[in-house]
């Protein structure tokens, strides 16, 4: 039994992966009932503590409970019910054809669970990126070690309490601390390691899966590009993107990180802005319910050297003791400062302005891939040359982050933004092996294959191909 090791912070981790491991094989993981009632009790631990999550989230990061329950629990339970209405498809084998020398035999593709995977969260939004990789690793059949951010403690702890009394205690495990218990679980071998987070930790834990030859994926980041066309609905634009890139006071790994735009249109769109962060949190936001805080003093300051980088026209308000910034626009930016060379990961949002618009696709791709690409416009032509020229991990037009809410459509990041994707049967996808299955009769066993060769037989394997 794992009992002993459902909340661990410094106990016999290889212990703990080999008891997962032993649990794993004794089959009970691959029976779709059990992977059903894992994914009912998720939901059901998420129900019954609903307004306690929403109280960690609002402790940890200052989340308004609507915030809270769209960004993390609400997504939770449209992952889960969608996984539980299609799991029983996902599971089957996939029939295909078998060649005409291997014949009678029928072939098919086989999903099966990897085994025992490592799934580490971001502090961002501490439920969602935890529990969301989860889902399909349950989906897929696996045992499975989730570790929370230290950086949102009421969160973890929650989770760690909670996970244990409606979960398998003997195929999951929950791990709290910090950089220590972290390395202690890179040292293990996981068939599987799925990490949220910064590129620099990424490539540690790419380092540390690597000595095992163990699959990643990495959810990264990066500076996500907001363009906008001077045809598009400004008015519209500045309310979609003042939500996406305000919500969580910005902490979100797809929320604009910069607008790209002609002076032009950055003349009409940064009053559209203000005037959309006012309409949402008020004169002051610091005032503001509705407002998250950044999460802790570190990064705040972090967050105020950057206003530097450029001319800071609307908010730039920082209290580091109180964990606040204040919604922030800059114009006039510095393309070789800090604000413009790292993910900005807060609330401040630079408006880099060009001479024409025709230079957006070289701007953006310049840089490093993004994890998300934003294009406000009413042209169905510039969009489709837009995306087909730019790369980026996922894309959305005419509006922010919404592509999230379509449980069909993967989500991941390519090159520095990251590697592998999930949600819905992805998600599935990245936690299963599709094994590759022929079964042959013992009736007519054509001897073309076999040596001694001759002419004769070369001639009957080339009809046979």
């Amino acid at each position: 039994m794992l009992s002993d090791f459902s909340v661990a912070s410094g106990g016999d981790t290889a212990a703990l992966v080999a008891g997962l491991r032993a649990y794993f094989r004794s089959g009970v993981t691959q029976e779709l009932n059990w992977r059903r009632r894992q994914l009912s009790q998720l939901r059901k631990m998420l129900s019954e503590n609903e307004s306690r999550f929403m109280q960690a989230l609002g402790e940890d990061l200052n989340k308004a409970p609507q915030e809270a329950y769209l960004t993390e629990i609400a997504f939770l339970y449209s992952d889960i019910d969608h996984t539980l209405k299609y799991l029983k498809r996902w599971v089957r084998s996939r029939k295909v054809s078998s060649p005409l020398l291997a014949q009678p035999a029928s072939s098919y593709i086989q999903p099966e669970p990897l085994g025992v995977v490592l799934i580490i969260g971001a502090w961002n939004y501490p439920l969602q990126l935890l529990l969301s990789p989860l889902v399909p690793a349950i989906a897929a059949g696996n045992c499975a070690v989730v570790k929370p951010s230290e950086l949102a403690p009421r969160v973890s702890s929650l989770i760690a309490e909670l996970l244990p009394r409606y979960l398998d205690r003997d195929a999951f495990a929950c791990v709290e601390g910090a950089v220590a218990e972290t390395t202690n679980l890179l040292q293990q071998r996981w068939d599987h390691i799925m990490y949220t987070g910064g590129g620099r930790v990424g490539r540690i834990v790419m380092t540390a899966a690597a000595k095992h030859l163990t699959p990643v994926t990495l959810e990264l980041g990066g500076k996500s590009p907001c363009i906008v066309a001077d045809d598009a609905d400004i008015e519209l634009a500045a309310r979609r993107i003042a939500w996406g890139k305000f919500t969580n006071a910005g902490q979100t790994c797809i929320a604009p990180d910069y607008v790209l735009c002609t002076r032009h249109t950055a003349d009409l769109l940064v009053p559209a802005i203000q005037q959309a962060v006012t309409d949402m949190f008020g004169d002051n936001p610091q005032q503001s319910a509705d407002y998250g805080r950044i999460i802790n003093s570190q990064h705040t300051l972090r967050l105020a050297d950057l206003l530097g980088g450029g001319e800071v026209i609307y908010g730039g308000e920082v209290d580091a003791e109180k964990c606040y910034m204040a919604p922030t626009l800059m114009r006039a930016v510095n393309l070789e400062a800090p604000v413009m060379q790292e993910e900005i990961f807060g609330p401040l949002l630079p408006v880099i302005e060009l001479d024409e618009f025709a230079a957006v696709e070289a701007f953006v791709n310049q840089r490093e891939k993004p994890l998300a690409l934003y294009l406000f416009t009413k042209s169905d032509a510039l969009a489709e040359r837009i995306l087909s020229s730019c790369s980026s991990g996922n894309a959305c037009v005419n509006d922010c982050m919404m592509f999230m809410l379509a449980q069909d459509l993967p989500f991941g990041g390519v090159g520095a933004s990251g590697m592998g994707c999930y949600h819905g049967e992805h998600g599935f996808k990245t936690f299963s092996h599709f094994k590759a299955v022929m079964k042959r009769k013992n009736i007519l066993d054509i001897n073309v294959r076999y040596a001694p060769y001759s002419k004769r037989k070369f001639r009957l394997l080339k009809m046979l191909q």
